[in-house]
């Protein structure tokens, strides 16, 4: 019966990432947004899946989530030899051609390498995921509309934006972390100090990432200083 019902959510699972790619590829057509909002509105939107994690009944669901993105992004990248694909993904190749083209990818590597690796605490999984969902997508938006306080490092980023990523990083983690101290072995308290060092870590990590791979490297180095935090709290 546990499987059965891990099976039914993983394919919910599959049809909401599918039903987001669809609407942020069609949402400039029904709303006053660029294309980079509707790209970032998918980033935020598939950075909700660890709030299911805790309702499969093994870990190896969560990793199924994820992995089969890995092909589906790279087949409608410029990098996939099978062109016919991007006939057949418009929307999502409309996605990736936009930004920039290794982003979808490692993004979907990130969520599936953490799933493998711990699916059996969540929050470590959010810990990597929110500040890329949230808080690189609020960096994003915020830095082109409002950035005025330009600096550069490896990429050309703006102190605005910078203070977003960290704010939309945090409190997406504080709420994050409430979800998972209701619905598994997981100390709010405990979690505090942690997450504000997967928040300051993420927004560090973005400032110093080439464009594309912070969908790498805030994930990895986020949950690594939630981990390493929590683990001596």
């Amino acid at each position: 019966m546990n499987n059965l019902a891990d099976v039914l959510l993983m394919f919910a699972c599959y049809t909401y990432i599918l039903s987001m790619i669809l609407v942020s590829s069609k949402m400039d057509t029904f709303l006053p947004v660029s294309r980079k909002v509707s790209r970032k509105f998918l980033h935020a939107m598939i950075g909700n899946l660890p709030f299911v994690i805790p309702f499969f009944s093994s870990g190896v669901y969560p990793v199924l989530v994820a992995a089969p993105f890995i092909l589906v992004t790279f087949a409608v990248s410029p990098y996939s030899p099978y062109v016919d694909s991007l006939s057949r993904l418009k929307g999502l190749a409309e996605i990736t051609e936009e930004g920039h083209h290794l982003g979808l990818i490692l993004y979907a590597i990130s969520y599936t390498v953490l799933a493998l690796f711990f699916a059996s605490r969540p929050y470590v999984i959010a810990a990597g995921i929110l500040p890329m969902a949230y808080g690189d997508s609020l960096a994003s938006i915020v830095g082109e509309k409002w950035g005025r306080r330009r600096y550069k490092l490896l990429a050309n980023k703006s102190l605005e934006g910078s203070t977003a990523m960290f704010f939309g990083s945090l409190l997406s983690l504080l709420i994050g972390m409430l979800f998972f101290s209701q619905v598994s072995v997981f100390s709010f308290v405990d979690g505090i100090l942690p997450t504000l060092g997967a928040a300051a870590a993420a927004t560090l990590v973005e400032v110093l990432s080439p464009l594309g791979f912070d969908n790498l490297t805030v994930p990895t180095l986020g949950a690594l200083a939630f981990l390493i935090l929590y683990g001596s709290a």
